[in-house]
């Protein structure tokens, strides 16, 4: 009877350990609203979880309108892979450091001032490879909604653009799903 018992219950710890095993949600799926909002980018990205401290993603971004000016004005699309480590006791949630690549692309706006000539303008595309880091806070509710704040800097590597420095960062908002 107690060897029974002892199957019984190592069957039903096992069950109920693979059943929360299976009820962690791994994927996150985003929109950053500041950069929708500010300059007419729409950016998305996607983050699966690795285990409670890590995860990777990746993120893609369009200009929604090429006349936009600002910060980083010449960007019309990126795409950009990045690690993220959490330093939290909740599960991928908290204060966070990236590591980010960016392959991005845009028109750079050459000016040729001649006082005796009317000014000209040349442009020229452009598409260049950025490292960097950012840091961030992410927060989870018990049913999925996900928000984020971070801000990050990177380095062209490439030389290709007009800039040498790229921005990331933003409020982003999503869901967490399994």
């Amino acid at each position: 009877m107690k060897k029974i018992t002892l199957s019984a219950l190592i069957f039903i710890v096992g069950i109920s350990l693979f059943a929360q095993e299976s009820e962690i949600k791994r994927n996150e799926l985003k929109i950053n609203m500041s950069n929708l909002i500010g300059f007419k980018w729409f950016d998305v990205s996607y983050e699966r979880l690795l285990n409670e401290e890590s995860s990777i993603g990746v993120g893609t971004l369009f200009s929604l309108d090429n006349e936009s000016e600002g910060l980083d004005e010449y960007r019309t699309f990126s795409i950009t892979p990045y690690y993220r480590q959490f330093f939290s006791s909740k599960y991928a949630e908290g204060f966070f450091v990236e590591a980010f690549t960016m392959l991005h692309s845009g028109t750079n706006y050459d000016y040729i001032y001649d006082p005796y000539v009317n000014q000209d303008e040349t442009e020229s595309k452009y598409t260049d490879f950025a490292v960097g880091i950012s840091v961030g806070g992410k927060w989870v509710t018990k049913r999925g909604f996900v928000a984020e704040v971070y801000a990050g800097i990177g380095r062209d590597l490439l030389n290709q653009s007009d800039i040498e420095v790229v921005g990331r960062g933003g409020v982003s908002i999503g869901y967490r799903f399994q």
